[in-house]
């Protein structure tokens, strides 16, 4: 059995009992913030286990969401794109833009966080599936960056934009800001996620769909959020 330290075990006594989750996501949020003790601005993150089976396609929840005051992480954004999309994506401050950059990840290079490229140019990136697929970083039309709208598409990411999809155990993960971030901001981007995830409730999903929601820092306790408030949402 894991043992922890005593900051944690002296955070996690101010956490309410697992049986007992808070219905205020604002409190909740509050006790994260209060309850952070590393030396560094920790990640505020959120956890959610669906009522879903993502063993069946139709199941799978995944989406994106912009987040209203962004994750407090500056994204490095790489756009394979050509001729004037280039040029869009380059003005609209991408880090790494250019069909160069298709022989560079074959050799190895990943030094970006989101990827984007225009459809007509898919043909040679999808050449690049090994080596971004397990990275998470393959560009991808449901998440909205395969999109001739480069410019769009790279701006939203850099405002705050996240994507997010069930794993195999049918949870969801997503960071929602940092711990420096005021309580207003955290709050509004908890809600922002939230209601996202509500809509993309699955119409072949049976039963409660929102089975628990839970907020931490990155070394932090979890703490507890009242699932009734999202499954009469989720029912509508």
């Amino acid at each position: 059995m894991a043992r922890h330290g005593k900051k944690y075990t002296k955070a996690a006594a101010t956490a309410p009992r697992k049986d007992r989750p808070l219905d205020d996501p604002t409190m909740a949020l509050d006790l994260v913030k209060k309850n952070a003790y590393a030396r560094f601005d920790e990640s505020v993150e959120i956890a959610i286990r669906l009522g879903v089976d993502p063993r069946h396609a139709d199941q799978v929840v995944r989406g994106t969401v912009v987040l209203p005051h962004g994750t407090g992480k500056s994204l490095r954004v790489c756009v394979f794109a050509q001729g004037d999309k280039a040029r869009e994506a380059e003005e609209a401050g991408a880090d790494y833009v250019g069909m160069e950059f298709v022989q560079k990840v074959k050799d190895g290079w990943t030094d970006f966080d989101v990827a984007v490229a225009t459809p007509d140019v898919m043909g040679q990136v999808g050449q690049l599936g090994r080596v971004l697929g397990p990275r998470g970083l393959m560009p991808s039309p449901k998440a909205g960056t395969v999109t001739f709208d480069v410019a769009k598409a790279v701006r939203e990411i850099k405002a705050g934009k996240i994507e997010f999809r069930v794993d195999k155990t049918g949870n969801l993960h997503a960071p929602i800001g940092r711990v420096s971030f005021p309580l207003e901001s955290l709050a509004a981007n908890f809600e922002a996620f939230m209601e996202t995830v509500v809509r993309a409730r699955p119409s072949s999903a049976k039963g409660a769909y929102i089975r628990s929601v839970t907020v931490s820092s990155t070394m932090g306790p979890g703490v507890r959020i009242d699932p009734n408030l999202y499954r009469r949402v989720a029912a509508k």
